[in-house]
This record gives C-alpha cells, structure tokens and sequence, in this order.
C-alpha cells in the first residue's frame, strides 16, 4: 500500500525548503495503475501527454478537468515526447529504434528516423527540440523484454544526436558520455543540458552557431532520467524523487515522491505553473510558485 500523501507533509517541507512551489502546497496523485509511466510532454493549450511504455500507448492528462485518457495505442512503445514548434508530438519510439512525428488531431504518425550509418539507434530516449526546430536526441541502450534477436546495441557508442529541421540524417552531437538519457535546452537555444545517468552527472554544453556543442562543464554530481527547467532557471532532475537545482548547479532542494523511482517531469496547466511528475505506475502533479519555460 502507498503511503498517504498527508502523511509526507511534514517531510515534504523540511526537503522542499528552497523549491519554488507554492507555499503549502501538497504532492497531489493524478492517477496510478499504470505499468511505467515516462515522458511527459506539453501541448500549446497546457495539456500534458504522457507515456506508458509497457503497455505500449501515449496518454494525454487535460489540464482543465484533470482527466486521463489513452491519446494513442500501440505508439511503437513511445518513451521520450516533445512538441515541435508545429505543435506536432516527436515521438522517441524504441520498439523499432525510430524517432517519429505525431498529428495529434489525426493521429497520423510518421517516421522521421529508424537508423545511423545502415544501423538501428540504440534506442531513441529522451528528445528536446531546438527554437529553430532541430531537435537533440539521446540514445542509451536499455534492453528490452519486446525486443526480439537484440541483446547488444547496434551503435558502438550510445550518444547524443542532433537532426537539422527537415533533414534525413542526423550528425552526431556527443559520443563521450556513458549512458546519456534525460536532455533539455533553453528557449534562446542557446544552452543544452544532458544527464549522464551512467557516470552519475549533468552537463551543460553551450550549442554552437552550427548546432554543435562546445564548452561543456559539469552542471552537478547527479545523473537524471529525466528533465525540465523553470522560468528562473532552474533545472528539475529525476531519479530518487525530484531534485532541484538553480541556474549554477546549486542544490535547492528535493520533492519526494512516494514511488521507487521517478522517470521524467515537466511543467503543464494553462498558465505552466503545475509540476506534472511520472514515477513508476503513477502520476503527479505540484502547484509551483514559478512557471516552466516555454
């Protein structure tokens, strides 16, 4: 059995005492009974479309009503999601290794990636799209059960990939990392931020004139599966509970979760103040005291 959110209060405050959440504010549970649920993702009007990969199918939380609907079944068992700047959904699919695009009014799907150099990708993770619409991908190697005859990645390297806007092939970004996963960027394109869950860290690279990444630094000591950043700049990373961190990669505090892991978060509602967080079979939601960034 969960414990009761109520009874997380008093611990909730101690770790949360610099997160810019409203005052008071509690963990609410939006809806549980998932397999494991990863991805979340932001429309135009607020919504927040999420995935549950297991079970092979991307559904959608409304923002006005708090519902939770399946938006797509089967996704090609969907895992990172992004909106472009068309409002299309991008789809991190690793069933077959692809990157898609999605119409979320027709649900018309359509592949934008399946291979690098004549091989199949690891497995599309975690995507963020650039202001120019270029979109930065990760691909780790996660076995999975689905997969049939692939027990070794395909891709010598798991690395960092950057596909131009309307481009068929994409050029490798980074490739010195040990298992990329969670990535976001700020709304200047300017900064990229990726999660090194294997080695443990985060980086910040700044994003050269011709989209490649230069003077990388280390953001903090702490890999993340996955990641979102507020209107102040500061970084939300994902694993045990939530961890936030300002724009110098100073520790401000930590929202406990009541589940054994926490895959991704982003910000949702109308007015992109509410913290929506994926963990294990459930989902989340924070009022925030700041909004996400656009």
């Amino acid at each position: 059995m969960k414990p009761t959110l109520p009874l997380l209060f008093v611990l909730t405050v101690s770790l949360r005492a610099q997160v810019p959440s409203v005052p008071g504010a509690e963990l609410k549970l939006v809806s549980e009974g998932f397999k494991f649920t990863e991805g979340p993702a932001v429309d135009p009007a607020g919504d927040v479309y999420f995935t549950d990969q297991p079970n092979d199918r991307i559904l959608k939380w409304t923002a006005t009503d708090g519902k939770v609907e399946t938006f797509m079944q089967p996704c090609g068992r969907a895992n990172g999601l992004y909106f472009d700047k068309e409002g299309k959904l991008i789809t991190c699919a690793d069933e077959k290794g692809e990157l898609r695009r999605v119409d979320t009014k027709t649900k018309k799907s359509e592949v934008l990636l399946e291979k690098f150099d004549g091989k199949l990708f690891n497995g599309p993770n975690d995507v963020w799209v650039a202001p120019d619409g270029g979109m930065y991908f990760t691909d780790p190697f996660y076995k999975r059960e689905y997969w049939q005859g692939r027990d070794r990645p395909d891709q010598k390297k798991q690395r960092v990939y950057y596909l131009p806007k309307g481009a068929k092939t994409p050029v490798i970004a980074e490739e010195t990392l040990v298992q990329p996963n969670g990535i976001i960027g700020t709304p200047d394109g300017k900064l990229l931020f990726v999660a090194d869950i294997g080695a443990k860290k985060t980086y910040q690279y700044e994003i050269a004139a011709d989209h490649s990444l230069k003077n990388r630094k280390l953001f903090c000591e702490m890999g993340s599966d996955g990641m979102t950043r507020d209107s102040a700049g500061n970084l939300y990373l994902t694993g045990k509970g939530v961890t936030v961190f300002d724009k110098d990669g100073k520790k401000l505090g930590d929202i406990p979760v009541p589940e054994g892991w926490t895959a991704n978060v982003t910000f949702g509602g109308k007015d992109l103040r509410t913290l929506f967080i994926t963990a294990m079979d459930s989902v989340y939601t924070l009022e925030m005291a700041v909004t996400g960034e656009p």
